[in-house]
């Protein structure tokens, strides 16, 4: 796996993270303007592999379930990147995936890791703004003690929106490897 980067996709269960990864794989393959409705997808119990290459990189990304939070920790020493997804939609859920969050990132084998935090499901009509999201999750206090880049997008794993933002992320961690 010498020229394979892993990246893990992490985040409770239901934030979305099949559907992301489905959609990505689209998306790489066909652009947006093939997207068609959203696939269905099951809830993940152990772990969804899916190859990508970008800039002549390959990067396979490895979504763990959300109900195998417990032994997340497992896996973080073969990544090289984090994606933590949340659902920005499930205000109950906020703080909960805040504790998993700081749990990533307070890991020593992830203390170089890249980390993108999205923000999922910013299709839904009862979604708070991302400044309140933001700041229930406390993420300028989180931001500015974690040892990793972070970088924080807004996506829609349903509508597609935010996608080629998240591709772009993993193109630019790629490059600097």
């Amino acid at each position: 796996m010498s020229n394979r980067e892993v990246c893990l996709l992490l985040g409770a269960t239901g934030v979305g993270k099949t559907l992301l990864l489905k959609r990505l794989q689209m998306f790489h393959l066909h652009g947006l303007s093939e997207m068609g409705s959203p696939p269905s997808t099951l809830p993940t119990v152990g772990t969804n592999l899916t190859d990508l290459t970008l800039k002549k990189k390959k990067m396979t990304v490895r979504e763990l379930g959300g109900c195998m939070g417990p032994i997340w920790p497992s896996y973080f020493k073969d990544c090289s990147s984090v994606i933590f997804m949340v659902d920005s939609a499930n205000i109950a859920q906020i703080s909960s995936s805040c504790i998993q969050l700081l749990s990533v990132l307070s890991a020593d084998s992830l203390s170089n890791a890249s980390v993108l935090i999205l923000f999922n499901k910013r299709d839904m009509p009862c979604i708070m703004s991302l400044v309140e999201i933001k700041s229930l999750f406390r993420m300028d206090d989180i931001i500015a003690s974690a040892t990793q880049p972070i970088t924080i997008l807004e996506v829609s794993a349903h509508s597609g929106e935010g996608l080629q933002e998240v591709l772009s992320w993993l193109e630019s961690i790629t490059v600097k490897s």
